[in-house]
Order: structure tokens, then C-alpha cells, then sequence
């Protein structure tokens, strides 16, 4: 036990050690961190205040753009002050925090598309039973089970970090406190815990990448019983929902699906699902999406007024 207070802080190397890159990112990222802000808090009071947006799947569009900027705001933040600050230390309270807030809203968020693609498969497989299927208790508990599964995601990640001794070496060459890095710095045989965290993660990223390439899968199958103005319509909600779904699971699968190691190219995947993809969801669902665009000029027109 005694092993395990030795290190009682990390030392973040970060994406670059040259001065001229960390200003060059610093600019970079904290445009990025408020596009992202202002375009996911957008999204959420516009689909609080607007009447029209009451379907399910602004529903659910609200939470995941409250959960992007959530977990946005757990890594870039930090990550932005590291770039100009000449002490990148974080406290090991702070690293175990980060970790669990992060596979919180990061798993909640992947449950989250889940219920995105069946509420999509209802809507256009089920068109005359939609409402009754997906009334609104039914939306609450989907959207609390998402949240339960990313509780029950972080929690298995914090017993695992928390039951790691670090014996003194403390330098993550890395951005963000994750798994694979931590597991780097541990002073035991770390097989047996990195198993169970390819499980935890790269397993279930697999699972249900699977699961949601096949709903998308019966939905395109069933298009062609719909009208043409039907299958605009739904091609163009899929297809937003489709990009999400690879920008987030692609990099998430080549990182946790293969032995505990970290690769130099981590590095800037992990850049793209936490910083970039919180960006583009907002973006991608907004341009797509005539009935968004309408709702959000109306909430504009309002406050001029």
C-alpha cells in the first residue's frame, strides 16, 4: 500500500516539447474548445426552448451535444493551459478524476448513439407505432440506462487505475490520464489488468460498433419502401448519425483493440475523439438537418428582438 503514495503527482509530456508547436496548438485548440462550446451549448438551449424540436430524437441530439461538451471540457482545458504553463504536473486526485469523468461521459455517450440508431430503426421501420414506442417514459429510461452503462464503464476503469503501485517513475507520454499510460508507469506485471481493460474498452467499442453498423444496416435495407421525399429525408438523418459513429469508434478501436501498448500515433487519434469529433458532431447534425437550422434562426431572430 505503501508503494502506491510514492508518486502523489504525473508530469504530462503533451502532444509537442517544441516551444514554437506549443503556441502554434495553443491557438489551435482554444479555437476549437469554443467552437465546440458555443456549438453544443447552442444545440442544448435550442432544443429546450424550441416547440418545434419536442420528436425524441432532439431529445436525445440535446444530451449527446451536453455530453460532447462535457467531455470536451474534461481533456482540452487542461490540455490548452499545458501547452503554455512550464509546470505540466497533475495531481495523482486530479489524474484519477480526469480518468473517470472522462470514460463517464465518453461511455455514456457511445450508449448514447445506441439509442440515437434505435430510436433512427423505430422511426423509419415503424413509422405508425413510433410515438407509442417511443413515448416519453420510454426515452428517459433509454437515456438513464445510457447513463448507468457509462457509470458502470468508469467505475471498472477508476478500481483498476486505483489498484495500480507506482514506485516512482511519473512522466505519461501523453496529453490526457488514461489507461494504457498509467499501465506503463506500474511497477507489477500489468497483463492480467490490461486484458480487462481491452475488454472494457476495445471489446465493447467492437460490440457495439457491430451492433450499430447493423441497425443502420436494416435501416438503409428498408429504405426502399419509403417515397423518394421518405428516403431524402432519412438518408440525410443516417448519414449524419453514420459519421458520428465512425469518427468516434474508428479511433477508439485502433487504440483499445490490441495488447496494453502505446504507440507514437495515440497521440493524435486520441486528439481526434476528444477534441476534434465533440467539434464536428454539432456541425455535421446542424447542416444536415433542415428542421435544426429553422429551429436555431428562429431562437437567433428572438434574442435580436
Amino acid at each position: 500500500m505503501e508503494q502506491r503514495n510514492n508518486v502523489t503527482e504525473f508530469v504530462l509530456l503533451g502532444l509537442t516539447q517544441s516551444p514554437e508547436g506549443q503556441k502554434a496548438l495553443f491557438v489551435v485548440f482554444l479555437f476549437i474548445y469554443i467552437v465546440t462550446m458555443v456549438d453544443n451549448l447552442l444545440i442544448v438551449v435550442t432544443v429546450m426552448v424550441s416547440s418545434t424540436l419536442d420528436a425524441p430524437m432532439y431529445f436525445f441530439l440535446g444530451y449527446l451535444s451536453f455530453m460532447d461538451a462535457v467531455y470536451s471540457t474534461t481533456i482540452t482545458p487542461n490540455m490548452i493551459i499545458d501547452l503554455v504553463d512550464e509546470k505540466k504536473t497533475i495531481s495523482f486526485q486530479a489524474c484519477m478524476s480526469q480518468l473517470f469523468i472522462e470514460h463517464l461521459f465518453g461511455g455514456a455517450e457511445i450508449l448514447l448513439l445506441v439509442v440515437m440508431a434505435y430510436d433512427r430503426y423505430v422511426a423509419i421501420c415503424k413509422p405508425l407505432h413510433y410515438l407509442t414506442i417511443m413515448n416519453q417514459r420510454v426515452c428517459i429510461l433509454l437515456l438513464l440506462l445510457a447513463w448507468v452503462g457509462g457509470f458502470l464503464h468508469a467505475v471498472v476503469q477508476l478500481l483498476l487505475a486505483l489498484n495500480l503501485p507506482f514506485c516512482g517513475p511519473n512522466i505519461i507520454d501523453h496529453f490526457v490520464c488514461d489507461m494504457y499510460p498509467l499501465l506503463k508507469l506500474a511497477c507489477i506485471d500489468t497483463y492480467v489488468i490490461g486484458l480487462t481493460v481491452v475488454a472494457n474498452d476495445g471489446a465493447i467499442c467492437v460490440a457495439i460498433f457491430v451492433m450499430l453498423l447493423i441497425f443502420y444496416g436494416v435501416i438503409l435495407h428498408s429504405l426502399k419502401n419509403l417515397s423518394q421525399e421518405g428516403k431524402r429525408k432519412a438518408f440525410s438523418t443516417c448519414g449524419s448519425h453514420i459519421t458520428v459513429v465512425v469518427l468516434f469508434f474508428v479511433p477508439c478501436i485502433f487504440i483499445y483493440v490490441r495488447p496494453p501498448s502505446t504507440l507514437p500515433i495515440d497521440k493524435s487519434l486520441t486528439v481526434f475523439y476528444t477534441v476534434i469529433t465533440p467539434m464536428l458532431n454539432p456541425l455535421i447534425y446542424t447542416l444536415r438537418n433542415g428542421e435544426m437550422k429553422s429551429a436555431m434562426k428562429k431562437l437567433w431572430t428572438r434574442i435580436r428582438k
